[in-house]
């Protein structure tokens, strides 16, 4: 595993279907993240009227949970909120999965795309299960705690 913690979570981030998204003063509900380092965001498609919306186009702090086995990613992110009007950007990441919402496909008039930029997280990083049942073996023989792999606060 890479020592370079930040560059492991994008990584990571980049193959998990779903986190929990909560904006400031919300409830958690399940997004599907799209990671992109390069320009330091975590995009998501939403529609009109959700509190994801409603709060992105506030400005908003959101917090995002990720505990997601096949990418072997646990992650709490802290960060902003804003809405884009950045049709490109909805053109590259628009899928199946977001089709599925909107009758009309990304033309939709409800269609919003969010913006998150991350500021800090929490970050732990797994060899996966056959790790983990592994690590959990050897402590009972050994005694000594397991090794769940890496874990870093990062700052972006």
């Amino acid at each position: 595993m890479t020592t370079d913690m930040k560059e492991e979570f994008w990584n990571r981030l980049d193959k998990v279907q779903a986190g929990m998204l909560a904006p400031a003063g919300s409830r958690p509900v399940p997004m599907s993240p799209y990671a992109d380092p390069e320009s330091n965001a975590i995009w998501f498609i939403t529609a009109e009227g959700t509190d994801v919306a409603l709060a992105a186009a506030g400005g908003s702090r959101a917090q995002l949970t990720v505990a997601d086995p096949g990418s072997k990613l646990f992650a709490n992110v802290q960060g902003a909120m804003a809405l884009s009007d950045d049709r490109e950007k909805l053109e590259e990441l628009w899928n199946p999965v977001a089709s599925a919402w909107f009758e009309e496909g990304k033309e939709d008039k409800d269609v919003r795309l969010v913006r998150m930029t991350p500021a800090q997280a929490e970050v732990w990083a797994t060899d996966g299960t056959a790790g983990f049942l592994y690590e959990i073996a050897k402590a009972h023989v050994t005694g000594e705690h397991p090794d769940m792999g890496d874990h870093a606060r990062i700052t972006f």
